[in-house]
């Protein structure tokens, strides 16, 4: 290997060992050994323009061995990507010297893990392993589909590709095979994972848990998998990389033999190089065997490494963005809808009108499941916003979730198009999140679907998308007890109060079909933020809306359905299914002369948003009389009822029978609830 290169692998390598050393904490070892894989992908094979890290064209690097963060971020300096304020790329390196120096500090840009928003380049936020690899399939699903949907003869505005870097840790977690399996059944061959096998984990060596053939396991996947003993031979790696591009038919995975903190003396191959910083003596062995200047500060960078990176991927990836650039520009004046709709896409804007179908529902008694109520309002929503894609676990049919004449996403020989705005995520439920993150990362709307009480399968990439601020959207039927004869095990009891303790994600539980539609309307506007809607199987009374107060009330989470002249007695309050209950018994305790309110409560969320004269304006302060009811955990309702309050809630699992025996058995029915009511009333007074 000629000078330059050597000295770029190994700058990655020592200013990744600096950082770890100067925090006292981090993961120097996989920075260690995957340096020259680093090296190989971004100084030759990645088309990304250090310039403009935003541009649409670009192929994806996920790192999702996220613990070896200084192996990104000491790439991203040296490469010079530029800095991003506001959604716009500025002349501001992302990274300077100074910011690998305070690597996991209190407000840095080199946290613990890459973080998405925090630093330029960072693509995903990679944490919890796994992840990063289900993100990788979703950003190789949206390539796919923007091409699809938008490449004309002559205008190839999308081919990028999709490479991550994982390790033994993604091979152990259960996500990364879901997406792995989805990856190869889809024959994504836009996307190639390289498999960082250095048998280390943290408690020793992977024979401790992972013994099986992972390149068989990938070929039975319908991956294509190249086994590279040398971790350290460049033109190996490129070739490779070479190798798996020209492979279009299906995925791609290098195993990649390392040695985990190569170059260290005594830790080089062992756990102790995983986890911990390698400590002065070792560090300075390893420098050592790196060639490395005996006078050498931390940090150092030798003369003529930044211009190696400058001639190589600065140049390349610059020439690639401009003729891109060129080429849109053409395409722009062909096809000015489809570029129109892109440059929407880009900017993460909703066309105009996407919102001009919702329905609005009559009154009617027996009223509509408001997972089909959504499923219509989907449909109205997915005409007019043609950029939103999804779908479900295996269970479309039973949430609702289908765009009409969609299409489904799928390869040829699945009689599919990648066209197709349905997707078929299989029962993969961890997959189908961490997959919607990697379409949404992508620019388009994405959503994904399934029975609520398997949202637990889902908090690890639902979480992500509230730290991420991406606006994916999660459906979730089946909310409650009313399920019914599936029993406790699919009747969800405790995943509300979940949900709505994630910071930064809106949970909307809407009561009839018009609320439904104003969840809708208040999700979909959400730049930076994900959505859940959180919906019942069984239906629900369409209120009147000449005789309650309107459904548009939903957007600031509780409002006043109905309620006495002055100052009430009692507050009924409840969410979802429940609303129609304390309907009945406020009706019952009007024509008694007992004066009384009832307040929907949809989303503690927006609620909470709201100012202080706003929420004491519907809960007033100095009414105690309060009843809250809930086919959920009473986790919450505590701080809307005060201590002398009633919460009718679930405090066990559910019970197997029809849906209406196990209500009345755990006591929601109107008789209940107007018991209670009277009992507070009489407290009030």
């Amino acid at each position: 290997m000629s000078k330059l290169p050597e000295l770029g692998i190994n700058t990655i390598r020592t200013l990744s060992m600096d950082g770890v050393e100067r925090a006292n904490s981090g993961h120097p070892g996989t920075a260690m050994a995957m340096a020259p894989a680093m090296y190989a992908l971004w100084q030759h094979d990645l088309n990304y323009d250090p310039a403009d890290p935003l541009w649409p064209a670009r192929d994806r690097f996920v790192l999702s061995i996220g613990h070896a963060s200084m192996l990104l971020y000491s790439t991203l300096y040296l490469t010079g990507v530029r800095d991003i304020e506001n959604g716009k790329v500025i002349d501001r390196p992302a990274l300077t010297v100074e910011d690998l120096k305070h690597f996991r500090q209190l407000d840095s840009r080199t946290p613990g893990h890459p973080e998405y928003h925090f630093t330029a380049g960072v693509e995903t936020t990679t944490g919890p392993l796994g992840q990063g690899c289900g993100n990788s399939v979703g950003m190789a699903m949206a390539q796919k589909w923007l091409s699809a949907t938008y490449d004309r003869p002559g205008f190839k505005l999308f081919d990028y590709h999709v490479t991550t870097f994982c390790g033994d840790g993604d091979m152990m977690e259960g996500v990364a095979s879901e997406a792995a399996s989805t990856a190869g059944h889809l024959g994504l061959g836009n996307l190639t994972w390289v498999y960082d096998s250095n048998h280390i984990s943290i408690e020793g060596s992977t024979d401790l848990a992972l013994t099986e053939d992972v390149a068989k396991r990938f070929e039975a996947y319908n991956w294509h998998v190249q086994t590279l003993d040398d971790g350290n031979d460049v033109a190996a790696i490129l070739k490779a990389l070479e190798a798996a591009k020209k492979v279009t038919d299906r995925p791609s995975m290098i195993v990649l033999k390392t040695i985990i903190g190569y170059g260290a003396p005594h830790k080089a191959g062992t756990a102790e190089a995983h986890g911990e910083p390698l400590g002065a003596e070792e560090l300075k062995g390893a420098k050592a065997a790196y060639g490395w200047p005996k006078d050498a500060p931390e940090f150092y960078v030798p003369e003529g490494v930044l211009e190696h990176f400058a001639d190589g991927i600065g140049k390349r990836g610059a020439k690639a963005n401009s003729e891109w650039r060129e080429l849109f520009a053409k395409y722009s004046k062909e096809y000015p809808k489809e570029a129109k709709e892109l440059e929407a896409i880009f900017a993460h804007r909703l066309p105009e009108g996407w919102d001009k179908d919702i329905p609005t529902f009559p009154a009617d008694a027996k009223g509509i499941a408001s997972r089909a109520s959504s499923g219509q309002v989907l449909n109205a929503v997915a005409k007019n916003l043609p950029w939103m894609i999804g779908g479900s676990a295996d269970l479309t049919p039973s949430t609702k979730t289908d765009i009409k004449n969609g299409g489904s996403f799928q390869p040829p020989q699945w009689n599919g198009t990648y066209a197709g705005r349905n997707i078929h995520f299989g029962v993969r439920e961890h997959a189908m999140g961490s997959i919607c993150n990697g379409i949404a990362l992508s620019g388009i709307r994405a959503y994904g679907s399934g029975f609520f009480i398997f949202s637990d399968y889902m908090k690890a990439p639902v979480r992500l998308s509230a730290i991420m601020e991406l606006p994916v959207l999660y459906i979730f039927t089946h909310d409650s007890i009313g399920v019914g004869e599936d029993g406790p095990t699919h009747q969800p009891i405790e995943q509300l109060a979940q949900l709505r303790a994630t910071p930064g994600l809106m949970t909307i539980r809407p009561s009839d079909a018009n609320e439904v539609a104003e969840a809708w309307r208040t999700i979909i506007p959400l730049t930076h933020k994900p959505g859940v809607l959180v919906l019942s199987r069984q239906n629900l009374p369409t209120l009147d809306r000449t005789k309650y107060a309107p459904a548009s009330g939903l957007a600031k989470g509780a409002y006043v359905l109905a309620s006495c002249e002055g100052k009430p007695d009692v507050i009924l309050m409840a969410s979802g299914s429940e609303v129609s209950l304390v309907v009945d018994a406020y009706e019952k305790l009007t024509a008694e002369g007992v004066k009384a309110r009832v307040v929907s409560m949809p989303s503690f969320d927006l609620f909470e948003d709201q100012s202080q004269e706003y929420r004491d304006s519907v809960l007033p302060p100095d009414v105690i009389g309060r009843v809250a009811v809930e086919q959920a955990a009473a986790f919450g309702w505590d701080r809307y009822v005060g201590l002398g309050g009633k919460i009718i809630a679930m405090n066990s699992f559910g019970a197997s029978a029809p849906g209406a025996a196990v209500m009345k058995k755990f006591g929601f029915t109107p008789e209940a609830v107007y018991e209670a009511a009277k009992q507070q009333v009489a407290r009030s007074k």
